[in-house]
């Protein structure tokens, strides 16, 4: 399943081939839907691939949805094959671009930025604009931020048994360190 992502994230790249890239394959990224009073209902992924072009700041990030990891297993069972069914859809991809970037702004002050793309979760694909920060220390480029969508907005269906203990409002944050390539 991994060579399958890493080839689609490859033909996704193929277009800037050519150009200065930054790229990690062990991206962050973290989702918590939970409600007070029940049990928490988060996840993280600490396989995600992605890449940077630094000459027109064009990025790309894929994660694959099987590899999200709940603190139970069970809810991690259901979050895949009930909610987001990730046989059927197991990749959620992020494209876009980042507002007025310049590499040779970058340094160890946090730069302040948004990215304007689109995320595909579940087979819908939604524009998004998300905050970012983004430093360059001892050659990596850091970039993180947080954003929220909602469950709704993915045509994923919560069961009426459990909707009181699910968040329709998710949040996600992302943490990656960029090497060049």
């Amino acid at each position: 399943m991994k060579k399958i992502a890493l080839f689609i994230f490859m033909l996704i790249s193929v277009s800037i081939n050519s150009q200065s890239k930054y790229l990690t394959k062990t991206g962050t990224v973290n989702f918590e839907a939970s409600v007070p009073s029940f049990e928490e209902v988060a996840a993280k992924n600490n396989s995600v691939t992605a890449i940077l072009n630094t000459e027109n700041g064009e990025f790309a990030a894929l994660a694959l949805v099987k590899a999200f990891r709940f603190k139970n297993a069970l809810m991690e069972e259901h979050f895949n094959e009930n909610y987001v069914e990730s046989d059927e859809f197991p990749k959620a991809i992020f494209k876009g671009t980042i507002s007025d970037f310049d590499f040779n702004k970058l340094g160890t002050t946090q730069n302040k930025s948004t990215i304007n793309g689109s995320l595909t979760f579940h087979g819908v694909t939604k524009k998004i604009e998300i905050p970012l920060t983004i430093t360059l220390i001892d050659g990596k480029i850091n970039m993180s931020g947080n954003f929220k969508v909602l469950v709704s907005d993915f045509d994923i269906e919560i069961p009426k048994i459990v909707q009181n203990k699910l968040s329709n409002e998710v949040l996600v944050d992302f943490s990656f360190e960029l090497s060049k390539k």
